[in-house]
């Protein structure tokens, strides 16, 4: 593959979720809980006692604070309103034929609001499909111990992960702070690093390394296999995935990926997580398929998220926190009328550019595939008015810059829900 001739050579660049080191997760006070070092560097770097950056206001809530809205709640998608719909894909413009989006606006909860245009197209959505790895993992937690939160609480806490060659390779850096030295180190996951369960579940779905999200597959494989044994020796690890027939990798592969999409009422054919994140981790196990989802079915993943029914309401309300944006926000989060609200976010994007007169190949503009996928919950109170919705974008326009595409289109729909609510900006 590599010996392709010059010229029809493809420049193919996988931008799975956020460039390095710009984005973060978790609450900033949530280290006593949950041990994860970096939310304390970032914590440390907003008082000016660390190196980092400051955070805007939107991502200032506490832990108690990043709750579920929904819990108790039995909602479904409501009928496509066609008015709202309308709306959203004028936003669109001449390209509208090239996304597939949703919006569910729950500002008025006794008169939802739900837009969907192309709902059902299906395409990779890179980084986002993390949140199925996550789901993955905390399916495996319930079911070894449906009735004990602490425990589930300890071995994501006191699990300590040691990077292995599942972890190769990935471009994308991890922030490493050393909390009594409040030192932060900025560089790729390597080969013998280590760091909680919860810390690898944090680095996966901050700056979406790829390296953790391998790792996180890894041990979610071990922990569905050796259920309350887990977590098992380095050795035990070794044996295991060196001894174990391919054949029954990749079943174990989906009876922890893919079976807990079916149990938590969403369609396989729909949404798939369908390999691991990195080219070992794919050498050492093959996933079975290929990975995509649509609009509409990642519009009810964050619905049912937020009811509390992904697996459990302890479940769901720690995935929100994972998603929960506390530093430099990309993308359809990095919109500038966001700056207030709290963002909940995933992105993923992957482009392809091919030979073509005049034209050249720069991040996000490909021009054989441009995928641009961004999730999102927002939540912000406007002159006393809690503003609540969702927003999925699904993206293949080419030749244009797709990230700041999202990011106009994150001003755009903001400025659409607070007109509709008749909220203007403090």
């Amino acid at each position: 593959m590599n010996k392709t001739p010059r010229l029809v050579l493809i420049l193919m660049v996988f931008a799975l979720s956020v460039a390095t080191s710009l984005v973060m997760a978790y609450p900033l006070d949530g280290y006593e809980e949950t041990g994860i070092r970096r939310v304390e560097g970032a914590r440390l770097a907003n008082q000016g006692l660390a190196k980092g950056g400051t955070q805007p206001p939107g991502a200032m809530l506490a832990t108690e604070q990043v709750d579920l809205r929904l819990a108790g709640k039995d909602l479904s998608l409501p009928p496509t309103d066609s008015a709202f719909t309308a709306q959203i894909k004028a936003l669109l413009g001449k390209d509208a034929d090239r996304y597939g989006i949703a919006v569910l606006d729950l500002t008025d909860l006794d008169n939802p609001r739900y837009a969907e245009y192309r709902g059902d197209h299906k395409q990779n959505v890179g980084s986002v499909g993390k949140v199925l790895v996550a789901l993955g993992l905390f399916q495996a937690l319930a079911d070894a111990w449906p009735d004990d939160l602490e425990q589930r609480k300890a071995v994501l806490r006191d699990t300590v992960m040691t990077a292995d060659n599942f972890s190769v390779s990935d471009h994308h850096t991890v922030r490493l702070f050393n909390v009594e030295k409040r030192e932060l180190v900025r560089r790729r996951l390597a080969i013998g690093d280590q760091g909680s369960l919860w810390e690898y579940l944090d680095w996966m779905l901050s700056v979406s390394s790829n390296s953790a999200a391998a790792m996180v597959m890894r041990d979610a494989m071990l922990l569905r296999h050796f259920g309350k044994e887990y977590p098992v020796s380095e050795e035990q690890i070794k044996i295991f995935f060196s001894s174990t027939p391919r054949s029954e990798l990749t079943e174990l592969f989906q009876q922890t990926f893919w079976a807990p999409v079916t149990l938590n009422g969403l369609p396989l054919d729909q949404i798939r997580q369908g390999s691991f994140f990195t080219r070992q981790g794919k050498a050492n196990v093959a996933g079975g398929g290929n990975s995509y989802a649509t609009a509409r079915t990642l519009m009810e993943f964050l619905l049912k998220m937020e009811e509390g029914v992904l697996v459990d309401e302890w479940s769901s309300r720690q995935l929100k926190r994972l998603l929960y944006m506390t530093e430099r926000r990309i993308r359809y989060a990095s919109s500038p009328a966001l700056k207030n609200a709290a963002v909940y976010f995933k992105s993923g994007s992957l482009y392809k550019c091919g030979p073509e007169e005049g034209f050249e190949c720069t991040p996000y503009h490909g021009n054989i595939m441009n995928f641009m996928n961004s999730a999102a919950i927002i939540e912000e109170e406007v002159d006393g008015t809690k503003l609540q919705y969702m927003v999925i974008v699904i993206s293949n326009v080419l030749r244009q810059n797709s990230a700041v595409q999202h990011q106009t289109l994150g001003t755009r729909i903001h400025q659409l829900i607070k007109k509709e609510h008749a909220v203007v900006s403090p």
